[in-house]
Parts: C-alpha cells; sequence; structure tokens
C-alpha cells in the first residue's frame, strides 16, 4: 500500500476473490480518516491490481 498524500492511497491487491471485500474496507477507512463520508472517496483502477483511492476533496 502506498499512501501518495492525505488526499490518495494506492494499494495493489493481488487475490481477486478479496478485492470487493478489500476495496470495501479501505474506503470505510479512508473515509473515517479523512472525515469524510464514503461517498466522497473515489476507486479508479489504474493498473494491472492496482487500485487508486482518492477524495474528492470538491464535494467537501
Amino acid at each position: 500500500m502506498t499512501f501518495d498524500n492525505a488526499e490518495s492511497m494506492t494499494i495493489k491487491i493481488w487475490d481477486r476473490s478479496a478485492v470487493d471485500h478489500t476495496l470495501e474496507s479501505l474506503v470505510h477507512d479512508f473515509s473515517s480518516r479523512a472525515n469524510a463520508h464514503k461517498n466522497d472517496v473515489a476507486v479508479h483502477m489504474t493498473g494491472p491490481n492496482t487500485f487508486t483511492l482518492s477524495l474528492n476533496t470538491s464535494s467537501l
């Protein structure tokens, strides 16, 4: 897991069967740390098995 800054993080998930559960858990943790709603967290696939979570700061 890589923390790019306070508003985004990148993670590589190797186990395809765990992608949904892992991303859901990360969105919850990320939104809690940012004191934001889970709907304010965007998830983008940025490469093979790589996902970037970012905070939509314009909605805050």
